[in-house]
């Protein structure tokens, strides 16, 4: 008779020191690590990941859009992704994400930690579907998290910006060039379609999240070539590598 087979479920995670989320060009990078496969059941739905054992430090990995990049932005789970990385008992969440760049001398490449947002995306979404709560967003992304980034680059020899107004839209289409020349004079930085919802149910399921926000390209109408998928592919190729070193280098910091 063939042995029962049963999902890799943490007998205790609360052994969990951070975790990570991978997006676009990092999520792969960081699954292809040596770790052993963690299946975290959650109300939502299963968060699965990897655990990486490194430097005495436990770290949960997960990728943002399935591996090969699969599940598009406004479907991708993020109750599950708060839920989950609560239930591990993780001391911080660290993301990345490729970012379109409102300012021009944030080219491709630039790295940088994300301050605050502006949210576009009515989804809607919340962990309070049953109660009445509300949050504190004084601090969208976790001052200690955003300091570790900025203090990993500087080690590496990667500078990272110390603070970026993340503008999220639904996706999966880019931005208007009207759409970016009106989020430049509301204030926005950066485009994207995942942060500001993972930071939102984050700060509900009381985990620290530091997004790191990688620059693949100039937005719509400051481009002077049209978006594509591709070149951001491209780009996390070149940049992927240096966003997991911050990310590794980043953990030591908060385990510390």
């Amino acid at each position: 008779m063939q042995a029962e087979r049963r999902n890799p479920v943490s007998p205790r995670p609360a052994a969990i020191d951070v975790g990570i989320i991978g997006g676009t060009g990092t999520g792969d990078l960081l699954l292809a690590l040596p770790g052993e496969p963690m299946h975290v059941p959650t109300p939502y739905g299963v968060l699965r990941g990897r655990v990486l054992r490194t430097e005495g430090y436990r770290i949960f990995l997960t990728n943002r859009h399935t591996a090969g990049h699969k599940v598009p932005p406004h479907r991708v789970n993020y109750q599950a992704l708060a839920e989950g990385m609560r239930r591990l008992g993780v001391r911080a969440c660290l993301a990345t994400a490729a970012v379109g760049s409102l300012r021009a001398d944030w080219g491709a490449g630039t790295f940088v930690a994300c301050s605050d947002f502006l949210d576009f995306t009515a989804r809607n979404l919340t962990m309070f579907e049953r109660t009445v709560e509300h949050r504190d967003f004084t601090e969208p992304f976790d001052p200690r998290c955003r300091d570790a980034f900025v203090q990993s680059g500087r080690a590496l020899g990667f500078p990272v910006q110390e603070r970026g107004i993340y503008v999220c839209g639904n996706g999966p289409r880019y931005e208007t060039p009207h759409e970016i020349a009106t989020i430049q004079r509301l204030g926005g930085e950066l485009v994207g379609m995942t942060a500001a919802s993972e930071a939102i149910l984050m700060r509900e399921a009381g985990v620290a999240y530091g997004c790191l926000a990688v620059v693949t390209n100039l937005a719509a109408g400051i481009s002077s070539t049209p978006l594509s998928h591709e070149e951001v592919v491209e780009e996390m190729l070149r940049s992927g590598e240096r966003a997991v070193q911050i990310l590794l280098q980043t953990v030591r910091l908060l385990a510390e």
